[in-house]
């Protein structure tokens, strides 16, 4: 009998199972949403919520426990570093599922699995003010003296211009 063993079996053995977990858990921890079906991420939510708790604690034995489930250093680093001090106020509630829809081809139910904090991204554009901003600042650390000179103005390269290049060799060699 199976009594209180609430296993989710998936369809698959027990090591396919473990396998399957455990490369769910390290798509969730690079990406921090990741679209699967609905019975995935529900097998998913304990495991990463019990990983964010570990990573909460961030002692050494804890961080060789994610490592069993893991099984990469970079992502545990992540995992402890990035993900679990954004949610230092929380005690639970780490992940979220969204219902997206069927899958076209089988008709399985898909969700969408993410944490509840995601990493800010910033946009493109603040991105390239502050290269800039950066630029400039050594370029005028470098050169405080000197004034700037507008860039030249480079021959286009057409199809022409090789040609030329091509006879003008062939002329030149005869």
């Amino acid at each position: 009998m199976r009594h209180r063993n609430t296993v989710k079996k998936l369809s698959r053995p027990h090591t396919q199972r473990k396998a399957l977990e455990k490369s769910l858990l390290r798509s969730v921890i690079l990406a921090e949403k990741i679209k699967t079906t609905s019975a995935k991420a529900k097998l998913l939510k304990p495991e990463i919520d019990k990983l964010i708790v570990l990573a909460k604690k961030g002692t050494l034995s804890a961080r060789r426990q994610a490592y069993k489930k893991i099984g990469d250093h970079k992502l545990v680093k992540k995992l402890f570093d990035d993900i679990a001090p954004r949610f230092t106020e929380h005690n639970s509630g780490f992940s979220r599922l969204y219902f997206v829809g069927y899958r076209k081809g089988d008709g399985a139910k898909m969700a969408l699995f993410a944490l509840t904090q995601l990493k800010e991204k910033e946009t493109s554009a603040k991105k390239k003010k502050e290269k800039k901003q950066k630029l400039s600042s050594k370029e005028q650390a470098h050169e405080p003296n000197k004034e700037k000179k507008p860039p030249k103005k480079e021959k286009r390269k057409g199809l022409v211009t090789g040609i030329r290049k091509i006879f003008k060799k062939e002329r030149d060699s005869l």
